[in-house]
Parts: C-alpha cells; structure tokens; sequence
C-alpha cells in the first residue's frame, strides 16, 4: 500500500489549534506512511488498517522518538564571499554597525568579495554552511542574493543557489536582493541604481532563477519611496515580495510589506501597531531573526505580544550572513527567540515548521505533518518537543527524511 512506514513514534504534526488542546498538534503511539514522496497516513498506530509489514515496502521502528515537520529556515544570506570577522572586533571596540557601513565596510565589503569570487569558489563556501543547516534537520531554505549588486553577479549567486538545491537533499528558495545596498559604482545616486535594480528585473523573471524580490528598506539602504518603484517591477514581472523591515528605525516598512501583499516581513524591531495592524490585515508573515539581535546587541525588541494579539503568524529565520548573522544553526534560534523574545517553545517551534512554510508560501505543501504534504520531516533523540528550545549548543536529530527518502542518520 505504502513506499515505507514509520512506526513506534510521537508526532508533533504543528498543525494549528486555536483550541491547544493538543499542544505541538502531538500524536502519541503513531505511525506515518509515505508514499510517492507525501505523507500518505497518519495516527494513532492502533488505526492501522492492517499489520505494518503487510502495509508497506519497508517498516521503520522510531522506538518512541518523536518526530517533526522538516525545519524552515526562510530568511538567509548563506551564499557570499570572505567574512567580516574583523568587523566584529571593530564592534565590540566600539563601532556601531551604522558607522561601519558609511565607512565602507559592512555589506560593501562583503559585496567586493563575493564579485571577486567566481561561482565554483562560492558553491563550495556555501556547501558546508548548507550541510550544518541539513544536519539539525533543515530539509528547506530561502537563500538570497544581494551581495552583487550588478546583474552579472547577481545572478551569479542567484545560480549557486540553484545549484546548492539541485545538488543537495534540501528543498532551496531563492530570492533576488538587488536593493540591498549601494553599490561603490553608484555613490551618490541612489535613484540611478534602483533606475538599475528596475532594468535587471525582466531578466531576473525571465532567468527562472528567483522565487522572490526583497529589499532592505533602512534609512542605511533604501527609503520606502524606493522600495516601492521595486516592488513595482517584481509585480509586473510576477514575483512575489518579501522586506527587510523597521530592523534599525521605524520606517513603516511593515505597512509598506502589507500594502504590496508580501509574503513576510522581517526583523521589526520597531515595528510600530499600525505596521503590525496592516501586516494582520494582509497576512503577511512576521519573520524574527534573533540571531542578529544578538550578534549586533541590539535591545529594542520586536513587538511579539502586538503580534500574538493581532494574530500576525510568527516565523523564525537563522539570518545567517557574514556581517550580523553568521549562524547555521537554526535549534540555535529556538533558544534565543525564547530567552530574547519570550517566545514559547512551541511558538518557536511552529516558527521553523508551520509559519516559516508561510513565509516562503509553501503552507500548502510543507510545515506541517499531513496526509498530501510533502514527506520532509525529523526524527529526534528528545523527551518532549520542548527540547529542542531548551537545549543550547546540542543536536538531538536522529534521522532527516526528504521527500520520503532517509537522507541524514541511520
């Protein structure tokens, strides 16, 4: 009847339950057949409809494991050159992440690296950074572009991205960061190079390269007026929109995300209510990058119980960059958007399984433990879902499962 079935399992499905009656959506004593690919079952195993190996080609003893959706990380910057760990001393000797930038380092430095760098060179600075995010149990990732700032590198990175999903057992989403930051070329004339993220757009589209447009809209980057005439383009040319938002200011770029339909907003430190209002309105989801918080020891914080009040759908994203972010570990995140922004473990948790799924729009097809969705999900050596918040420093997974397919552990 099934390709495989897993059984002797507890399931945290992290479908949705306004009621929480079943917190984590869990499901004791369980069984979870595949087959083509999907999830063709689920439940108690007391429901099976026969013996396990009468129902399927191969039978999987979990030994009381539970297992979760696959984890999401929808928001990251894994593919660049060099890294800015000098910057990070420069910090902590007291430069602030704003005077590093106008002083030509930041994005830009990281920028001259990744054009100087050719795409073999980038791929295999990318892989391992990659495997760690498969090796906590990350089966999808949003991988953006940003640090080329001109078409040629642009897409450049955008093809080792591709490359990095075709080759590797994650499901990879892609996103063209043109506005970004200003490039060197374009000092002083930031209308002539969003006049320029404009014109790459149609060939961006027409490449087939990217599932999204993004912008980094920062009184440090580009101005809401701005980021607007690109949201513009990407809607002409069919792309869907995300936005790097209110991370250091307040510049309504949450309403501006809303008022173009994005998929997600991100960072929001400080966000406003009527920005938070409008991304309720909208749907958009509200992706928090702990990460980056704490690297850059930020303290205003983002304004969760807004969002929980509003129920604007909370995701979590590793950031992992070389300048604010250099994480690749998403477990990581659980921890911090606990200990940082009061998230519950299981807020967190629906944050890199059902919310991050949102982020992207895959909520159709993955994030959730579901009869048709796709059949990524993890086994973890753990007690209880809670677990994988609490720990620090510590990889409790037991076995990846891709597409149905075992591609990580025993």
């Amino acid at each position: 009847m099934w390709d495989e079935l897993w059984t002797g399992a507890r399931l945290a499905t992290m479908v949705a339950d306004p009621a929480h009656a079943k917190p984590y959506g869990a499901v004791e004593a369980a069984a979870l057949a595949v087959a083509g690919g999907r999830i063709a079952w689920l439940g108690p195993q007391s429901a099976l409809p026969g013996a396990p190996a009468d129902l399927a080609g191969a039978v999987h003893d979990c030994a009381g494991r539970w297992i979760t959706p696959g984890l999401i990380d929808c928001h990251t910057h894994l593919v660049y050159g060099g890294d800015r760990a000098r910057e990070f001393e420069l910090r902590l000797e007291g430069a602030s992440y704003e005077e590093i930038a106008r002083a030509g380092g930041g994005i830009r430095f990281t920028v001259a690296q990744t054009r100087e760098a050719d795409e073999e060179t980038l791929y295999n600075a990318a892989l391992p950074r990659l495997r760690a995010f498969l090796a906590e149990g990350v089966t999808t990732i949003e991988i953006k572009s940003g640090y080329g700032l001109s078409l040629e590198h642009e897409l450049k990175m955008l093809r080792v991205a591709r490359r990095l999903g075709a080759n590797e057992a994650l499901t990879v989403k892609t996103t063209f960061l043109g506005a970004h930051a200003l490039p060197p070329e374009f000092d002083g004339r930031p209308e002539d190079y969003i006049d320029a993220v404009i014109a790459m757009m149609p060939e961006v589209a027409a490449s087939g390269l990217a599932d999204a447009v993004d912008a980094f809209c920062e009184h440090i980057a580009f101005y809401p007026e701005q980021v607007a005439r690109v949201f513009e383009a990407a809607r002409a040319a069919g792309l869907p929109v995300k936005l790097h938002a209110d991370q250091l200011s307040d510049l309504k770029g949450a309403a501006l995300a809303a008022r173009f339909g994005a998929l997600s907003a991100d960072h929001l430190e400080y966000t406003s209510d009527e920005g938070v209002r409008a991304m309720a309105a909208s749907g958009a989801v509200a992706v928090l990058l702990p990460g980056a918080f704490y690297f850059l020891r930020e303290t205003q914080q983002p304004p969760v119980e807004v969002f929980r009040q509003a129920r604007v759908p909370i995701a979590l994203a590793s950031d992992c960059n070389p300048g604010s972010a250099p994480a690749t570990s998403l477990l990581l995140m659980l921890n911090m958007a606990c200990t940082l922004f009061r998230l519950t473990p299981e807020e967190a948790l629906a944050g890199i399984t059902r919310n991050g799924a949102r982020a992207l729009g895959l909520q159709d097809s993955h994030g959730t433990l579901e009869t048709g969705k796709a059949a990524d999900f993890v086994l973890w050596d753990i007690d209880h879902p809670a677990e994988l918040a609490y720990r620090i420093g510590f990889n409790p997974c037991h076995q990846v499962v891709k597409d149905g397919k075992v591609v990580q552990g025993g």
